[in-house]
């Protein structure tokens, strides 16, 4: 049954970028299909998974592409973040990259520090997209990705045949989170395997994880000591999330209505609402009651970034797929299918987004997230994160002993890399 739906989907969404499609023709696709004559196959790299809708809008925008540019056909693979990161490297170092990939904006560090991808200043007009997306595939002065949606942010999702009205700060989050925790169900759920989910607690306690150079680990602070008390409370004190919660587990519960609330991206609206229709909510993450300061998620959004040696034919084909992806039409029916914020300025004004109550919460909490850092010693405290942050929540480390060994373990990450 669920193939069948998936496949139903994608024949719908095939259906709605074709259209785009042709309207795109009409407005003066003559220099796209000249740039494309020569056959080419595309092997393009997607972080979007099939759970909610992102891998099927994908092909479907290919399948698109090659109904307007019959030379042009794609291979399109998923792979999560991770996978995609380290098997790029590899293929790269090998001499066999894809040739476009669809991914994350942390990826921009390791990629270009092992020059692995090409600066995309000279190849597309990079003005029409918002500065805040761009901002987050800058280095060194110049853009390695090019947007194609905006945030990128987790934020406070919610059941309302659960939860009518999302707390407001972390005091009214424990307390209702008590009330809604009994049996099989939870107040909240979010995945506790990775750093991802404590970077906005981190900036709610009033954290960063550099210091004012961008480049050297503030990880072993008062602040990260009480983000991970207050996480361990949640688990221990509270007990309003489970004892043990992976993504999917986490996902699986929400999606089931088997927890009330979820801390998860936007990237995950769009499967959501296909759950919950009109009793999906969206709100900030609250706002830390010790401190009176809203957490601050990582923004950035998803990119399209190209292999350093892709040129010809190949180029020109990704080059006119990118811009194609990239139109207002498609932008615009990203939105509709997956419930993300686009990157481009004129799809981001365009009354669709400003009369939609989940995509201005999800602007909302955009507006008080920060950056991603997209540096490489940013992989060093990811890396550094994770099993400190795990062993807290598993009770086997105390909040104290994780921090120092944070800052301890992305030190000598960073400095074996120089």
């Amino acid at each position: 049954m669920k193939k069948i739906l998936a496949v139903l989907l994608g024949l719908l969404i095939f259906s709605s970028l074709a259209m785009a499609g042709g309207k795109q023709e009409a407005t003066g696709q003559k220099q796209t299909k000249e740039a494309v004559q020569k056959p080419v196959s595309i092997a393009l790299w997607t972080k979007e998974g099939e759970a909610d809708g992102g891998l099927q809008y994908v092909k479907a925008l290919a399948d698109a592409f090659t109904k307007a540019h019959p030379n042009v056909t794609f291979e399109v693979v998923n792979k999560n973040v991770e996978t995609l990161r380290e098997d790029f490297q590899t293929a790269s170092l090998a001499g066999s990259p894809p040739d476009l990939l669809w991914t994350v904006s942390d990826h921009a560090g390791p990629f270009t520090a092992a020059d692995l991808i090409q600066p995309v200043g000279n190849l597309f007009d990079l003005s029409k997209y918002v500065g805040s997306a761009l901002a987050a595939v800058k280095l060194n002065g110049k853009a390695w990705g090019v947007p194609i949606s905006n945030g990128n942010q987790l934020m406070l999702i919610y059941n309302k045949a659960l939860i009518a009205n999302p707390p407001k700060n972390t005091d009214e989050l424990m307390k209702v989170g008590k009330q809604l925790t009994h049996g099989d169900q939870y107040g909240l759920v979010w995945n506790q395997t990775e750093p991802f989910w404590l970077v906005p607690w981190l900036g709610g306690f009033g954290g960063k994880v550099f210091a004012a150079d961008g480049k050297t680990p503030t990880l072993d602070t008062p602040q990260m000591v009480a983000t991970l008390k207050f996480l361990h409370d949640m688990k221990y004190k509270y007990k309003i999330i489970p004892a043990e919660s992976d993504y999917n587990g986490a996902d699986t519960l929400f999606k089931e209505g088997k927890a009330a609330m979820i801390i998860n991206g936007d990237w995950s609206l769009g499967g959501y609402k296909k759950v919950l229709g009109d009793n999906l909510g969206v709100a900030r993450i609250p706002k830390v009651s010790s401190t009176g300061i809203w957490p601050k998620p990582y923004t950035s959004g998803v990119f399209f970034m190209i292999p350093k040696d892709l040129s010809g034919a190949k180029l020109e084909a990704v080059k006119a797929f990118i811009n194609f992806t990239t139109d207002k039409a498609n932008q615009l029916e990203m939105v509709k299918k997956l419930t993300r914020l686009p990157a481009l300025k004129s799809a981001l004004d365009d009354p669709l987004i400003k009369n939609d109550p989940i995509l201005k919460g999800s602007a909302d909490q955009m507006i008080v997230g920060t950056p991603m850092p997209t540096v490489l010693e940013m992989r060093s405290n990811w890396d550094a994160m994770k099993p400190e942050m795990q062993a807290v929540l598993a009770n086997k480390k105390s909040p104290e002993a994780a921090a120092k060994a944070m800052q301890r373990a992305a030190v000598a990450s960073i400095k074996a890399q120089q």
